[in-house]
């Protein structure tokens, strides 16, 4: 009896001396928390985000990252951020579901003195500290041009689009038809996928249904482009048409670019590194900038 709870003691002072983190930083360290809410870990392009944040905290011991997935439940995140408000946070990031539902919370956090890092889709008004993000309408622009261009400017074109009432698939969308004004290119089928794989691979398959002549797929993302992709192989119709997609993580979209499965994709950085760099200096009392823009370009067998 004795030995055992002198295990149980053992126990109990290792968790105390040891914290109790689920993020960076370690509990005897740690000088600030940062509070990582994530829209939705269900994307490749986020739980590289995550980990980007991951990667650059590691550099500063006096820092504690705890990581939130909302699990695309805009409710949740709000949830979230109001549980780190309630703890008094040192800082906050969020990559938010949508603009609307998280405008209130970073606005109360920010009247709470926590400031607020808005990664990669924007929040409506201007309550936060920095907004850190590409912009998605020159994607979008960018690559309705290298369509147009690479079409010669006429072609029949499916659209799958991210998630219609998010920023990033509104400007990918407004950009896009941007870019190939003044061409005879038409977007003959267009889908929510939600910025789903699975689901693009459906909305695919009805556009193969659909339609005999289809020259190019134009997908917000690289996980929807390669669903569309495996569609059309299913049906022994890949040849017969080009695929685009948007984010060009090293292990999706750059991969597919150079196995033959995509013809091209846009870089969308993560903006993880950025965003620890940026606290780094709000914490610090530095000034930062209100808008912080990350650069695109584009991945081709060529290029």
């Amino acid at each position: 009896m004795k030995n055992f709870c002198f295990t149980l003691l053992f126990a109990a002072a290792c968790f105390l001396l040891t914290g109790c983190s689920d993020g960076t930083g370690t509990a005897e360290k740690a000088k600030f928390t940062i509070g990582m809410s994530q829209c939705n870990l269900g994307e490749p392009y986020r739980v590289q985000m995550d980990e980007d944040v991951r990667q650059a905290a590691k550099a500063y011991p006096d820092v504690k990252v705890v990581f939130k997935d909302a699990g695309r439940d805009a409710s949740r995140q709000r949830s979230q951020v109001e549980e780190m408000i309630s703890a008094k946070y040192d800082l906050i990031i969020i990559s938010p579901l949508e603009a609307a539902p998280l405008t209130a919370p970073v606005a109360k956090a920010m009247e709470a003195g926590i400031p607020v890092i808005v990664l990669d889709r924007a929040v409506n008004g201007d309550q936060y500290t920095c907004f850190i993000g590409a912009d998605n309408r020159v994607i979008g622009e960018e690559a309705g041009r290298w369509i147009k261009e690479t079409l010669g400017g006429k072609g029949k074109i499916v659209e799958l689009r991210g998630q219609v009432t998010s920023v990033p698939g509104i400007d990918r969308h407004e950009g896009f038809l941007k870019g190939i004004e003044g061409s005879e290119l038409e977007v003959i089928f267009e889908a929510d996928m939600e910025w789903l794989e699975d689901k693009a691979k459906k909305e695919m398959e009805s556009a193969l249904a659909r339609y005999k002549e289809i020259d190019l797929v134009y997908a917000h993302n690289d996980p929807a482009a390669h669903g569309a992709y495996l569609a059309a192989k299913a049906v022994g119709r890949e040849k017969e048409m080009k695929f685009v997609g948007v984010d060009a993580l090293p292990q999706e979209g750059q991969m597919y670019v150079k196995q033959g499965l995509l013809d091209a994709t846009f870089l969308y950085p993560t903006g993880g590194k950025e965003a620890i760099e940026t606290a780094i200096k709000i914490l610090g009392g530095e000034e930062v900038e209100k808008k912080i823009v990350l650069p695109t370009k584009i991945f081709t067998k060529e290029e």
